[in-house]
């Protein structure tokens, strides 16, 4: 913030903070997000959902998965702000981000007589170093304001995938086993925001969605997994931007 308030310091003495914000081609900056992540699932069909096998004080019951469901959960992020201007509406930005997220998965399992049923939930938590190269077209400034969308590419990599992969006893009747994701991800993203300069600093705000391109599932054996055909991650981000 010192940093901030060193270099952005700027008004045209009429109330117009930072008149001269974009003559500068390059600018850097941090952000602080709110997320909220699940994943968009394809099953296999009913027909080749596998069954498992639960003992219960000697009595054996024979379970099928009848529904699958994904529930977003929240998380945060912190990166930073590369900001270059190519024209005098539009933007090329780097965001680098660490990024914090978890997801459930629920399953519903019951017998063929549909008497006995059994729920069993599944978290997937991530920590993601998040790569996006975007392009912001933004409006002509209003005073201290101006409105925008943004949309681009990016790679992520989850870095706990590993974690999840390792030493995990699998077999079709493991009820205790987690669904194992791929470390790597490619996504696409689109949003908008505001900008409001401030007589320190421009101050943004953008919401987005960031929606994966790659099969995640990494297949093991075992009922949660032979379930599920295919997986891709899906995050709705809140974003503050903070520029100088």
């Amino acid at each position: 913030m010192l940093s901030l308030h060193f270099f952005s310091q700027e008004n045209d003495g009429y109330g117009v903070n930072l008149p001269k914000f974009y003559k500068t081609k390059l600018h850097f900056g941090f952000t602080i997000a709110g997320n909220t992540t699940d994943y968009r699932l394809n099953t296999k069909p009913n027909s080749q959902f596998p069954d498992t096998v639960l003992i219960n004080n000697k009595d054996t019951s024979r379970l099928r998965v009848r529904t699958i469901y994904t529930q977003p959960a929240p998380g945060f992020a912190i990166g930073l702000v590369a900001d270059a201007r190519l024209h005098d509406y539009i933007r090329l930005r780097f965001t680098p981000s660490i990024s914090f997220a978890s997801r459930k998965i629920e399953y519903t399992l019951s017998n063929s007589a549909r008497d006995t049923f059994k729920v069993y939930q599944k978290t997937v938590e991530s920590t993601f170093l998040i790569f996006p190269l975007e392009t912001k077209i933004q409006s002509k400034r209003l005073g201290n304001f101006s409105a925008y969308v943004i949309g681009g590419y990016g790679y992520a990599l989850d870095l706990a995938s590993r974690k999840k992969a390792a030493g995990v006893v699998t077999g079709p009747n493991q009820l205790e086993n987690n669904v194992k994701v791929k470390r790597d991800d490619f996504f696409y993203s689109a949003g908008a925001g505001t900008d409001f300069y401030l007589e320190y600093f421009k101050l943004g705000l953008e919401i987005k969605l960031q929606v994966g391109t790659r099969n995640l599932l990494n297949p093991s054996n075992n009922i949660f997994s032979n379930s599920i055909d295919k997986m891709r991650s899906r995050m709705v981000v809140f974003t503050v931007t903070f520029e100088g």
